[in-house]
């Protein structure tokens, strides 16, 4: 997914935009996937298994669902859901006409548990060493694993090396890099990062914890607190400060007038030198024919960490799904295995969080890696559900800020909005 145009409810919902690579062929599956039961499972439930997923997912999950259901006698279907899906698969579960078995983003989970929509997922400690600490750690709510983990993402600075052949060491290096190659004729944009006119919370991130700022403070389990609402202290009023520098009143890096819609191919036209986007734009900048490297998004000078939100894929058991003895051998068994996780990679080109199969997919695409290496500063995106409280104000803050805005007054009004919402 593009994963998500935050300031919009849904998860890219994060609900992920399609990459270019989604008409790639899945691989077939030759053998039964690793791990998989060696017998029939004896509880085939109404004797069909029904998926719901993304079209990009649709393609390369067909075969592997085909051979799980000749192994288990059972019919499969793989539907293809395409708008709003945690919505719809909300409304459909509670109606009683929803899938087995559902394809979604890990922040998903907070509300789908709220809503008894999800069961946990029986993985065996062995099947989680398989998988990227970060990725188990993203499915993981209320010490329990709701979801197999197929794909991480996360954003990363995208640079146009004939323009910058060197990576920024801090944001005012990039800045500076920009300002000179704009000066030079060479570039229309300083930054190629979405804002919009509401704000995009997801992608300037990042900067934002480079400033100092943050969303929520910490249980005693180290988990985001919502009743800890953080976008009016002191070290957000700050960082919110530092976008209005970089802002049209400032440096010119960030602008209402990059959007989601335009930002990737800006980049890829060579309007801007630097992206700041995720593995979903790499179909396009390919297109663009220039060679490119991707980095962790620098930090200010003296700054705190560049800390991206992580996003992880997710198979989800549905809990009033009528093949859940089904649903859970295929989540746990069929999806979690190497062949399953490199076909999903080949339809959509987002990291493996199985190891084993992001290293295989390392050694033809470098990307991969280095955007899993761009993220290993970065949390997972909090699955709470209190995080859909967020997003619009922050938005708003944003968007104010980047206009010329008063820093704490924008903080301050996102403040008040969040923990009105919450009833904090």
């Amino acid at each position: 997914m593009r994963m998500r145009a935050l300031g919009v409810a849904a998860a890219a919902t994060l609900a992920f935009a399609a990459a270019g690579c989604g008409g790639s062929e899945p691989a077939t599956p030759s053998a039964a996937p690793s791990g998989s039961a060696s017998a029939p499972a004896a509880d085939k439930g109404s004797g069909k298994l029904v998926i719901w997923a993304d079209p990009n997912r649709v393609k390369a999950l067909k075969p592997f669902a085909e051979q799980f259901g000749t192994e288990n006698g059972v019919t499969v279907e793989v539907k293809e859901i395409s708008k709003d899906n945690q919505q719809t698969f909300l409304t459909a579960s509670q109606q009683g006409s929803g899938p087995d078995v559902m394809v979604g983003a890990h922040d998903w989970i907070g509300n789908l548990v709220q809503n008894g929509a999800i069961d946990p997922v029986n993985l065996t400690d062995e099947q989680k060493a398989g998988f990227s600490e970060i990725a188990i750690k993203a499915v993981t709510f209320n010490g329990q694993v709701y979801g197999a983990p197929y794909a991480v993402e996360n954003i990363a600075l995208i640079r146009n090396t004939k323009l910058a052949p060197d990576a920024p060491a801090t944001l005012e290096d990039m800045v500076k890099k920009g300002k000179e190659l704009k000066a030079a004729g060479k570039v229309k944009e300083l930054l190629c990062l979405p804002v919009g006119l509401k704000g995009d919370a997801f992608h300037v991130y990042p900067i934002f914890a480079a400033g100092g700022g943050s969303l929520f403070g910490a249980t005693a389990t180290g988990d985001p607190d919502p009743k800890k609402v953080l976008l009016g202290s002191d070290e957000s009023v700050k960082a919110f400060g530092k976008l209005k520098d970089l802002g049209e009143k400032g440096d010119g890096a960030l602008k209402t007038s990059i959007t989601n819609e335009n930002y990737i191919a800006n980049f890829a036209g060579g309007k801007c030198a630097f992206l700041i986007s995720g593995p979903w734009a790499m179909g396009d900048v390919k297109k663009g024919g220039f060679t490119y490297d991707v980095t962790p998004v620098p930090s200010f000078k003296d700054g705190k960490p560049a800390t991206p939100f992580v996003g992880v894929q997710s198979f989800f058991v549905a809990s009033k799904g009528k093949s859940k003895t089904l649903a859970q051998e295929f989540v746990t068994n069929y999806v979690t295995n190497a062949d399953v996780a490199k076909a999903l990679y080949a339809a959509d080109p987002r990291p493996p969080a199985l190891t084993v199969a992001l290293d295989a997919v390392k050694a033809t695409d470098a990307d991969a890696g280095k955007f899993m290496d761009a993220g290993k500063s970065g949390f997972p995106m909090p699955a709470i559900p209190e995080m859909q409280a967020v997003w619009e104000p922050f938005g708003i803050a944003e968007e104010a800020v980047v206009k010329g805005g008063d820093p704490a007054k924008a903080a301050q009004a996102a403040q008040k909005a969040i923990d009105s919402s919450l009833k904090n």
